[in-house]
């Protein structure tokens, strides 16, 4: 069974760092794009970041960009999210997902694969 799994997550104050990783189980996955999204309380899931199979092209939810870099290490089965200079209203669950049908980054990309998430709480 394929498995996406992630760690990192955690409490941090307002301006503080965290970095999520994001394990998949399926040397496949190296092939596929994969994103990090975030759900807030009461909000859409919405994606954060997402970043192609080889690596050079990222994408970024305006309000995160300069501050969460999305990188991956195809040879370790990993992807990672470094966020810095967090924010109160960068509190959610974070989830790594796959684009397995090449769908794409941008507005348009289908998640089809999913984490079970990762609670990231910014808060003094």
């Amino acid at each position: 069974q394929v498995q996406l799994v992630e760690s990192g997550g955690g409490w941090v104050q307002p301006g503080g760092s965290l970095r999520l990783s994001c394990t998949f189980s399926d040397q496949v996955f190296s092939k596929y794009n994969m994103g990090w999204l975030r759900q807030a309380p009461g909000k859409e899931r919405e994606t954060v970041a997402g970043i192609n199979w080889t690596g050079g092209k990222t994408l970024y939810k305006e309000s995160v960009q300069g501050r969460f870099t999305i990188f991956r290490n195809n040879n370790q089965n990993t992807v990672y999210l470094q966020m810095n200079n967090l924010k109160p209203e960068d509190t959610g669950v974070y989830f790594c997902a796959a684009d397995s049908q090449g769908t794409g980054l941008g507005p348009g990309v289908t998640w089809d694969y999913w984490g079970q998430g990762t609670q990231v709480t910014v808060s003094s």
